[in-house]
């Protein structure tokens, strides 16, 4: 990003968070939904979602302002875009912004955070609810980048995959469509798994893609497997962590078979790319111990595992890959 150089600059960046604040309570209230192409005045709008009809008439006119509603006299009523990503009701309803909603919470905690070094409030397990709304948030996250990933990566005679911390088992699904040999196993919380089911399910995946439930941490990756995959997990961990999860994978791998590593990868200054300095941030407020790390580090943790043939892959999209192979 370019430099800032003056004041007003400073003060708009201070506010912006009134931005996002306004749009995770229109989206948590249902206004898009209820409003809809054809509109409502304030009033009709605030007794369909259960609030004030002062104070959501004072939300609507922000809502106007900032792009998202269109005001026609008295009445209120989403733009093409809100219509398209923000009704509940749309095929594209961006419905990660529900767990986006639960993460700002855990941002205010950020001085706080930064004193400690870790997350302030342990959130515990997850209701159902908040799994529900982080798996379908990731899910849909991963819809494009798991298909550009198992077209740009080649495994050739692969007929079994490990999918750990594979949530949805996007992944795994995106890889044995493009390898018709291959089955996979996503290893996730006892709490996820029904989930990936229903997802596989629906997919018509159900007879190649299973599941096992167990921490990752702790669980027995078993032997055999010609690929593993960890995607969006190296974020959550420590160091020594990661270092431990790859060695373990190594050793369930068949001779030949590969360990990939997908995140945010970090220049080795560490500012950019902006969007992986900023998740840096989200996993200290949520994690106890949870980073973003530089191509650099996932590189060590391979060779310590004793990988070879290190290299990284650019599929397209925020993350990178690593990728060794067990000699």
């Amino acid at each position: 990003m370019p430099e800032i150089t003056d004041a007003r600059q400073i003060q708009d960046l201070a506010k912006a968070f009134q931005q996002s604040r306004v749009l995770l309570t229109a989206v948590e209230l249902n206004v898009f939904t209820v409003l809809g192409l054809e509109g409502l005045e304030s009033e009709e709008a605030a007794e369909r979602v259960g609030a004030d009809p002062r104070a959501l008439d004072r939300l609507l006119n922000v809502l106007a302002g900032l792009g998202l509603v269109r005001k026609d006299g008295g009445l209120f009523r989403n733009t093409e875009a809100a219509q398209r990503y923000l009704n509940a009701e749309s095929p594209e309803f961006l419905s990660g912004l529900s767990h986006t909603n639960n993460v700002f919470a855990s941002w205010a905690t950020l001085t706080e955070a930064v004193r400690r070094g870790t997350r302030v409030r342990d959130r515990g397990e997850r209701d159902p609810a908040a799994t529900q709304a982080f798996i379908e948030a990731m899910h849909r996250r991963a819809r494009g980048s798991a298909e550009l990933l198992a077209k740009a990566l080649d495994l050739p005679g692969a007929r079994r995959m490990l999918d750990v911390g594979g949530g949805s088992g996007i992944y795994s699904m995106a890889f044995c469509r493009a390898n018709a040999e291959l089955s996979a196993v996503v290893l996730d919380l006892p709490q996820v798994t029904p989930l990936t089911r229903s997802y596989v399910a629906a997919e018509g995946l159900s007879g190649r893609v299973t599941t096992q439930d167990g921490d990752y941490h702790e669980a027995d990756f078993g032997q055999g497997f010609d690929f593993i995959l960890f995607s969006a997990v190296a974020h959550i961990n420590a160091p020594e962590e990661n270092r431990a999860l790859v060695r373990r994978a190594a050793r369930a791998l068949n001779p030949g078979g590969r360990v990939a590593v997908q995140d945010f990868l970090m220049d080795e200054d560490r500012v950019g790319p902006l969007h992986g300095a900023f998740f840096a941030l989200n996993m200290l407020v949520n994690t106890e111990r949870g980073d973003t790390y530089t191509e650099s580090e996932v590189r060590a943790w391979m060779e310590a595992a004793g990988l070879s043939d290190i290299a990284r892959l650019d599929p397209g999209g925020e993350a990178a890959l690593v990728i060794g192979r067990k000699g």
